[in-house]
């Protein structure tokens, strides 16, 4: 062969193809997600053997629990038992002889009793409801709602220049009788002892 180029010996040039870069580029991926896999998983078995998993799942299940704790919610006054309070029955309706059969029930439930007769002319037969449940302002959350318990329905009132701590329970045009028993024993012990008032625990 003429030319610049002769082939002499016995050997021959090879004609090498030319590598494709993409080719490279998906092996290169290959071997880097083939190599975070192994580390993963190196990194899962230590976590197992040295305990790590077990605080992380502690840890989760501390957040699950994160919730509303019930603590107890007391009242911003210690509450009187009615044998502490002193109350006065008047009479402000036209039918006779309630202030004293009020009087004498709220006695068998352990009131103390103090005047009983009839309504003073401010209330009179001007109370069209159950009843006036009245008291000096130190008695609003205390001996008021003790014995708001005998007859729910009834207005509650405050005046500040009373003094002494006795109350009145003024009994109005529609009231039939004080509440049953049970019903006030209950209604009472629920006003000693509330329902706990949910809370945050700590940390969440």
């Amino acid at each position: 062969m003429g030319g610049q180029y002769r082939i002499t010996g016995d050997k021959y040039p090879r004609m090498r193809r030319r590598r494709r870069p993409g080719r490279i580029v998906v092996l290169v991926v290959a071997s880097a997600a083939v190599l975070g896999l192994i580390g993963w998983g190196t990194t899962q078995l230590i976590d197992v053997f040295t305990g790590d998993g077990g605080r992380k799942a502690s840890a989760v299940g501390t957040k699950a629990d994160c919730g509303s704790k019930a603590s107890p919610s007391p009242s911003a006054r210690p509450l009187p038992e009615p044998r502490g309070i002193t109350v006065n029955v008047f009479n402000a309706t036209t039918r006779s002889g309630l202030a004293k059969k009020t009087a004498d029930e709220l006695k068998k439930r352990g009131f103390r009793i103090g005047d009983v007769g009839n309504a003073p002319k401010e209330y009179d037969k001007k109370v069209k409801g159950t009843g006036v449940l009245l008291g000096p302002t130190a008695a609003r959350d205390t001996a008021l709602s003790v014995l708001g318990t005998q007859l729910p329905g009834a207005e509650r009132r405050t005046d500040p220049a009373r003094k002494g701590a006795a109350v009145d329970l003024v009994i109005g045009n529609a009231f039939k009788e004080l509440a049953k028993k049970p019903d006030a024993d209950k209604a009472l012990a629920a006003l000693t002892r509330p329902e706990p008032a949910p809370t945050a625990k700590k940390g969440c």
